[in-house]
């Protein structure tokens, strides 16, 4: 959060630093291919202009524009026309909107852009804050279960406070909670100076900080030890994470009078067997907690589609999943096989020369990603018929993939919060077209 805007030249609009800038709400400029960066000399250089360390860049996110210096800006505001265009929308549309929110400063920005909830609450994204970080890498260097499960007990207050809080500002309306989905090594040290301070600031030794790095590296971490695969490797990840949620939602409807029902997300989902492993110790806690509490915390217990294969076996998964959240972003890479933090150096050429009508990660490739949501969706709703169905991926605020979903018949679309007010717009617009065309046939 220390940063005024990102620029980096790697990656794309949905590679990960752009996502992450994009719900912060920081401008940001990625994968400028053009630029060249030497971070031992301070510089940047772009074709014969070289800016070192303490010049002023000023960046245009929407634009993708980087200009030298420091360029007058305007606040924007939003005006009463703004509302009541909105109210307008919101009257036509049938499409839910809700909005990716991690913190409850994202929660409270997604009401005031009219968010009907949240759609992703990525909880890795909370174990980065400095009171956080120590105890999630204890767990991580920990030798057995027990060690695990001490680090975690300073966790599980921290995690339950930021629940309240967004449960608390939603006021009712569905939080959708993804469990922990990175890979472990994400959140370790990756330089031998950083391995070094990090080492000594937790009062071991620097070799056993590198041979657990070392030994949780991967060649492809986004195929790899993630998702629901941590929760079934270290199944009290994923307890102590449900506890949090589960004591969160009792307090908060305690505190607030209204009714919390929490939206339990298993991330990175291929088979029923492991969405089952997973759900038995959430509902397991679930019981725990009810007991505890003298009160049956409200739940659902759902999936991500964001693999091919659970796409083709939604019917399957149906049967005990309550609710499916599409994650767009995952199923487009795995379905082309591109990388999303890679595929601005080439996908450009693509487009211009026609191979590709548009970057499909900006906005949904119907043809394929898009046959893959449809059949998830029609065969996970002919088994469980009040099935649930979102997207939460990037395409969600985008104008032609919101549309998508209005015509498959998806429940909601959920994009970040400075993007809510597309999606409202974009799904009233699907909604006067579909009117249209009915009426005209």
């Amino acid at each position: 959060h220390a940063a005024e805007g990102i620029l980096t030249t790697r990656g794309g609009m949905t590679s990960h630093a752009a996502v992450v800038a994009r719900g912060m709400g920081t401008p940001c400029v990625s994968g400028a291919g053009g630029l060249r960066v030497d971070q031992e000399r301070g510089e940047l250089v772009a074709g014969d202009i070289v800016l070192t360390k303490g010049d002023i860049i000023t960046l245009d996110g929407s634009a993708g524009q980087i200009m030298r210096g420091e360029v007058a800006m305007i606040q924007p505001e939003l005006s009463g026309d703004f509302g009541k265009i909105m109210g307008w929308a919101d009257e036509v549309r049938s499409l839910g909107v809700r909005a990716n929110a991690d913190t409850p400063a994202d929660a409270r920005l997604a009401r005031d852009f009219g968010a009907e909830g949240i759609g992703l609450c990525r909880t890795e994204h909370m174990f980065f804050e400095s009171d956080r970080i120590v105890a999630v890498r204890e767990m991580i260097l920990a030798d057995n279960e027990e060690e695990r499960r001490t680090a975690l007990a300073k966790l599980l207050p921290m995690q339950r406070s930021d629940f309240v809080e967004l449960f608390k500002i939603m006021s009712g309306l569905p939080v959708t909670i993804r469990l922990l989905d990175p890979p472990l090594n994400e959140f370790l040290p990756k330089t031998d100076d950083e391995i070094r301070d990090v080492a000594e600031a937790m009062g071991i030794s620097t070799d056993k900080m590198r041979a657990r790095v070392q030994e949780l590296d991967e060649f492809n971490p986004m195929l790899g030890h993630r998702g629901c695969r941590i929760a079934i490797s270290y199944p009290e990840i994923a307890e102590m994470q449900a506890r949090a949620i589960f004591e969160a939602a009792v307090e908060a409807g305690r505190q607030t009078g209204e009714r919390v029902t929490a939206e339990v997300m298993v991330p990175l989902i291929a088979t029923l067997a492991e969405f089952e492993a997973v759900r038995e110790r959430i509902t397991a806690v679930a019981k725990q907690v009810e007991e505890e509490t003298g009160e049956a915390p409200q739940y659902l217990v759902g999936t991500m589609i964001e693999l091919p294969r659970a796409a083709l076996r939604a019917g399957e998964i149906a049967q005990t999943a309550e609710f499916f959240s599409f994650g767009t972003n995952d199923l487009t890479q795995t379905t082309f096989g591109i990388s999303r933090d890679d595929s601005a150096r080439f996908l450009s050429e693509y487009t211009a020369k026609g191979i590709l009508p548009e970057d499909p990660f900006v906005s949904i490739d119907v043809e394929g990603v898009g046959e893959l949501v449809e059949i998830g969706a029609t065969r996970g709703r002919d088994v469980r018929p009040d099935l649930k169905l979102g997207i939460c991926g990037e395409h969600g605020g985008d104008p032609r993939s919101v549309e998508f979903c209005h015509q498959i018949g998806l429940d909601y679309v959920s994009c970040s919060p400075f993007r809510v007010p597309i999606a409202r717009l974009a799904a009233a617009q699907a909604a006067a077209r579909g009117e249209g065309e009915t009426s005209s046939s």
